[in-house]
């Protein structure tokens, strides 16, 4: 083992371990995860520091957890609105002193969670993969089984709901019961 990538990992990276787990507890939805988070951040970041070390080391670190929960998201295809509305939040600016400082932002970030759990099901995964996973309207169309011309209505669709939604300055709250939603098979027909 390296005693200097050791020293380097405990002085730059562990001393900042509170702030990690922090960080973690509040982006990622699953509290039963935060250990193994921590410990695959941890991994990465030494494996990465073995090569050559990282110039802003707090930085990477958060860098680091973020792309890690980011991968798991997508490994897992998990579309849970606390999710879509928390990755917003990883991004942490490199000149940031902590990545909680920014209550605004959280504010918004939730507002934005709850427009989106308001749009029907259907819509909500069109909305979800053109504008957040950054998908061409074809690249839908395929994952979802339906036709270009459906997802081009249902991100109209979507965009317009979601203005309405901030231009009737919806107070913060929770999200609706479904009740009353149109299933998925009524909106492939809407």
């Amino acid at each position: 083992m390296d005693e200097s990538l050791a020293q380097w990992f405990a002085q730059e990276i562990l001393v900042h371990e509170e702030a990690l787990v922090r960080f973690l507890t509040r982006t990622w939805p699953y509290p039963s995860d935060i250990h193994d988070l921590r410990q695959d951040t941890y991994v990465r970041i030494y494996e990465a520091a073995a090569k050559a070390r990282p110039a802003q080391p707090r930085a990477f670190m958060y860098a680091t957890a973020r792309n890690l929960m980011t991968d798991r998201v997508r490994r897992g295809r998990v579309v849970s609105i606390e999710v879509v509305g928390d990755m917003e939040a990883l991004n942490v600016s490199m000149d940031a002193p902590e990545p909680d400082d920014n209550a605004a932002t959280w504010h918004e970030l939730k507002r934005l969670a709850n427009a989106l759990d308001r749009l029907p099901d259907r819509c909500r995964a069109v909305v979800w993969l053109h504008k957040m996973e950054e998908l061409t309207y074809p690249e839908v169309a395929a994952r979802l089984g339906i036709s270009i011309k459906t997802v081009e209505k249902q991100v109209s669709k979507g965009i317009k709901r979601l203005a309405q939604f901030y231009l009737q300055n919806q107070p913060l709250g929770e999200p609706p019961e479904r009740a009353g939603r149109r299933t998925v098979e009524e909106e492939s027909h809407g």
